[in-house]
């Protein structure tokens, strides 16, 4: 194991050389990882963003754009043939038709290539014509980010962390008592190691829908051609001292031990350990709908998430000795538009203190780091609405039906976020079972039909902040 990770050290070192001096001498490349906890939208930040740099229109905090120095932009075959081209133009032609719906969520990686041919500024403006940025967007499900987390802990440490975890999340005694009965199984038995994944898949899912965050293994939810196999036929058990080599807990260890080694460590090694730039998205408003426990599971999986970037400045050396390290990392509270622009700037804030631990260990380290509130693609509009006295500040837009179609149109208040984000953080830290003062409604909203001119992108809330953040030094 040991040689076999300095040989992966080596070649990667190798291949990064290489791209660090294709960089300099041709046509330089940045990789941009998208990624994000269930139901935070990154389809739609992908094909929206695409869409926007494609035709800028609406992009004034882009400064290259502001400027007049992106000449044009194009898309071209990506580079990786072994990976799924992102389909871009299908998406657009979902969130953008006459009778607009929202894309199927991330199950897999995919990739697009977008290139930007840019007049350069400074003193490089009067000795060269313009270049050409290739900007390679690499999607790929926030579960798998999670897993990351995995590789430095042994299955005992695993199984104690989400057995412990777990406790916050609904229904999860059926689990518990099913665990405690099989782990001291003498043999492994196959329908009971098929039995205990089953019910833990079924766990995580109802995690998951109740709005909590960690729910690794991540293929459990998202098996691919992995389903039923040995790989994902594991889950936690208490601890059994003096196991036999035979039992289920050391089959199950062994299982585990094979799903980072087979599953978890070639994501890392042959994607996302070339990341250079990533955006984080986060359905905040629906952690914070669900209640204080789902706040809290979220504070901790964003403190755990950056645990896998390696976060620092990507110089020579660190590239040839330690391997690409993330540049800048921007964290981003998704559904911007489920709420009136007087409440961007609470939903903001929230979102610097959900990450405050995770960006300061981050900025330690030397990356760049942001947070803020955006809506990748608007579907609501303002509105002020009277009620019992008082003047509320709503949004509103198409609800959407169970089967994903457009309903009626509704004005909707969800509440009023604090201005403080310690009185959500804290009685989430202390294990609240719901919030006293008020409760934060969701509403889901179908995509609005839009009307494009020419030179226009969809319509959004701080897409070109985002993208300036994290592209526009390199413009």
């Amino acid at each position: 194991m040991v040689l076999g990770t300095i040989a992966d050290t080596l070649t990667r070192g190798v291949e990064q050389v290489s791209d660090t001096f294709s960089q300099t001498f041709m046509e330089p490349t940045l990789r941009l990882g998208v990624t994000g906890l269930a139901r935070a939208g990154k389809t739609v930040f992908i094909t929206s963003l695409v869409a926007n740099l494609l035709d800028r229109a609406r992009m004034p905090q882009l400064v290259a754009e502001r400027e007049g120095r992106i000449l044009t932009t194009f898309l071209q075959p990506q580079p990786d043939d072994t990976v799924p081209r992102f389909d871009y133009e299908s998406h657009l032609a979902e969130l953008t038709g006459t009778d607009p719906r929202w894309p199927d969520s991330t199950r897999a990686i995919s990739e697009l290539r977008l290139s930007l041919k840019v007049r350069p500024t400074g003193l490089l403006s009067g000795l060269s014509g313009p270049r050409t940025l290739h900007l390679d967007i690499v999607d790929y499900p926030g579960e798998w980010l999670l897993d990351l987390g995995l590789m430095d802990k042994s299955f005992a440490q695993w199984s104690e962390t989400m057995l412990t975890r777990m406790t916050r999340w609904p229904d999860h005694a059926g689990f518990a008592a099913l665990a405690t009965s099989e782990a001291a199984q003498a043999d492994l038995d196959e329908p009971v190691a098929k039995r205990l994944a089953s019910a833990w898949t079924a766990l995580l899912h109802a995690a998951r829908g109740a709005g909590f965050s960690d729910c690794a293994p991540g293929r459990f939810l998202l098996p691919g051609d992995l389903d039923g196999s040995p790989v994902l036929t594991f889950a936690p058990l208490p601890p059994q001292d003096g196991a036999g080599r035979r039992s289920l807990y050391r089959e199950f260890e062994r299982r585990f031990e094979a799903y980072k080694a087979k599953v978890v460590k070639p994501f890392f090694r042959d994607h996302f350990a070339r990341i250079d730039r990533q955006i984080v998205l986060v359905d905040a408003l629906g952690a914070i709908h669900s209640g204080p426990k789902a706040v809290e599971d979220l504070r901790q999986t964003l403190a755990d998430i950056l645990g896998a970037f390696r976060p620092g400045q990507n110089a020579f050396l660190s590239q040839l000795l330690l391997g690409k390290r993330v540049e800048k990392i921007l964290f981003a509270a998704t559904k911007a538009d489920h709420l009136h622009h007087t409440q961007h700037a609470r939903l903001s804030a929230i979102m610097e203190a959900l990450t405050r631990d995770a960006r300061d260990r981050a900025r330690f380290a030397g990356a760049d780091t942001q947070a803020l509130s955006l809506a990748a693609l608007r579907a609501t509009t303002e509105q002020m609405v009277s009620h019992g006295g008082r003047e509320l500040a709503c949004v509103r837009g198409a609800l959407l039906q169970a089967d994903g179609s457009r309903g009626k149109q509704a004005a909707f208040y969800p509440g009023e976020l604090p201005e403080d984000p310690s009185h959500l953080l804290t009685p989430a830290r202390q294990g609240a079972d719901r919030w006293l003062d008020t409760d934060y409604e969701v509403m889901r909203f179908a995509p609005a039909p839009v009307t494009l001119k020419p030179g226009e992108g969809p319509p959004h809330i701080r897409l070109d902040r985002a993208a300036q953040f994290l592209i526009g030094d390199r413009l």
